[in-house]
């Protein structure tokens, strides 16, 4: 793929620009896998190997490139930061549906819905600790005090997010809050990561804020989803957000322009996450123009990814990014 025409390519022709480095990511993963523990293992390789695009360990490896544009790197460690950042990916997936009594993940049974959640809970941890042992093999205290401080955060968001289900009171600032951290922050530190190992320090203040924005643009698109898309294209029901009880942004604004009726059943639904409203919430969200808004704003985020992206070298690499971000958007149909 020639250089200005990945902008407009699809993730097949995204992928193919580092497909040598996914499949050592892919080799790597269950190397790393191992344990003495056959429980481990077994729950690690159905979580990691569910079909997920794997976008996170795709920023690391485009921003790699991205900065350096050469087609080899010199070493490996951009191959292990990928993978690093898939095992911390991959252990939050298995929190989250423990926390949320999730079932069905892309498509498939959830771990925690086959096996508990006991042992979900502790593949998880297992993921974790594997990842920090993976990091400190890449020789850099920059890139362990990104990644620490992140996953401290992020832990940070899902406890923010857990205290808010059912709170129909949640401000737009603070919903914002908790998508940062729980959702855009990893983006944030693979892109940022990429560019502490490959590129000098306005490199990687460029990715670092790609991989932001980028973030917020892609939980604004599945929160939207949530309440304009269908299940076979998410992996999970349509409504799953309002069943748990979340404040997502198409309810936030819906609720702030809603008469006083159709604001009653928002709370009502919210509050005691009352399935029977649920046909009601989403007519309601659709009629009051928060799923317009809900969509202008994820592109604003992409728009502002797109931007950061001019602080990088021309080239294949750098336009793969911009198409990654402007493919994210045909989500939005």
């Amino acid at each position: 793929m020639s250089a200005g025409t990945a902008a407009g390519a699809g993730l097949a022709d995204i992928y193919a620009l580092v497909a040598r480095d996914f499949a050592a990511v892919n080799a790597l993963i269950p190397r790393q896998l191992t344990s003495d523990v056959a429980l481990v293992e077994e729950i690690g390789r159905y979580i990691v190997e569910s079909g997920g695009k794997r976008l996170r360990p795709l920023l690391v490896l485009l921003g790699v490139r991205a900065c350096t544009g050469h087609p080899e790197p010199a070493d490996d460690r951009h191959v292990r930061l990928a993978t690093v950042i898939e095992f911390l990916h991959t252990a939050t997936l298995l929190h989250d549906d423990v926390v949320d009594r999730s079932q069905l993940r892309r498509g498939r049974a959830t771990a925690n819905a086959t096996w508990g959640n006991a042992p979900s809970v502790l593949v998880g941890d297992f993921l974790y600790s594997r990842a920090f042992q993976l990091m400190v093999g890449l020789g850099s205290m920059e890139i362990m005090a990104i990644l620490s401080d992140a996953t401290n955060t992020i832990a940070e968001g899902e406890v923010m997010q857990l205290a808010n289900v059912g709170n129909a009171d949640l401000t737009e600032a603070a919903y914002r809050e908790v998508i940062r951290c729980k959702t855009a922050l990893l983006f944030q530190a693979a892109a940022h990561t990429a560019g502490v190992l490959a590129g000098p320090p306005p490199q990687a203040d460029a990715l670092k804020r790609y991989g932001l924005h980028f973030g917020l643009a892609y939980q604004l698109l599945d929160d939207w989803l949530d309440y304009a898309g269908d299940a076979a294209l998410m992996g999970k029901n349509v409504g799953d957000d309002l069943a748990e009880g979340k404040m997502t942004l198409p309810l936030i604004i819906a609720l702030r322009g809603a008469n006083p009726a159709d604001a009653a059943i928002i709370r009502r639904a919210v509050t005691l996450r009352a399935a029977d409203a649920q046909s009601q919430v989403i007519d309601i969200v659709a009629r009051s123009g928060a799923l317009e808004a809900t969509r202008a704003a994820a592109v604003r985020e992409s728009e502002c990814a797109l931007a950061a992206l001019t602080h990088l070298p021309a080239g294949q690499y750098r336009d793969a990014l911009e198409g990654l971000a402007r493919h994210c958007l045909t989500r939005l149909g």
